[in-house]
């Protein structure tokens, strides 16, 4: 079925600097509709519980970071300790739950045609620095790989979209539960 509901997580960067609504309205204007939205500030063990703790999760995650280091020129075993992807990936996920539990997050489930597909578009490439103008973050946000290593931290990206419909069902009952849904 091509209606489908999607998880989005306006992360605490995107609320500090005051963009939930002008990022809102890029997904009302593609004829998203909101059917559930709060502002939480997450626990760590929410956090925690929310992004995956599989070893393929963890080399998949690092494997990524391990190809943009190498194509920036950085060293891993000097900035992470480590060029194991596994290793790396769980660099990833700590560095991950102090991000999203340093400010309230924006936590909200998009209904529409196609709706992971067309948020995905939307929100841009995982890098902003990547992201063409047009999107969330080639519009908003200006943060790179090489930056958040220098800095010791992940990637400053706004937006957190699920990735499949599977997934999006996933994390929506986690954060969400049914009467909280005003289909």
């Amino acid at each position: 079925m091509p209606i489908e509901r999607t998880l989005v997580i306006l992360k605490p960067d995107a609320v500090v600097r005051g963009l939930v609504g002008k990022i809102i309205t890029r997904f009302e204007r593609a004829g998203l509709k909101i059917v559930a939205m709060k502002m939480v500030r997450a626990t760590p063990g929410q956090v925690e519980r929310f992004y995956p703790s599989s070893e393929e999760w963890f080399r998949s995650a690092g494997s990524k970071l391990l190809k943009a280091y190498q194509e920036l020129g950085i060293d891993p075993k000097s900035r992470l300790g480590t060029d194991d992807p596994v290793e790396a990936g769980r660099r990833i996920k700590e560095n991950l739950v102090r991000y999203m539990t340093a400010g309230p997050i924006v936590v909200m489930v998009l209904k529409g045609n196609r709706a992971v597909e067309v948020v995905r578009k939307l929100v841009g490439p995982t890098a902003p620095h990547a992201a063409p103008p047009g999107t969330i973050r080639g519009d908003y946000s200006a943060d790179s790989p090489d930056l958040a290593a220098e800095e010791g931290r992940v990637v400053f990206n706004l937006v957190h979209a699920s990735d499949s419909p599977a997934e999006a069902e996933r994390e929506i009952k986690f954060w969400f539960s049914e009467e909280e849904l005003a289909d």
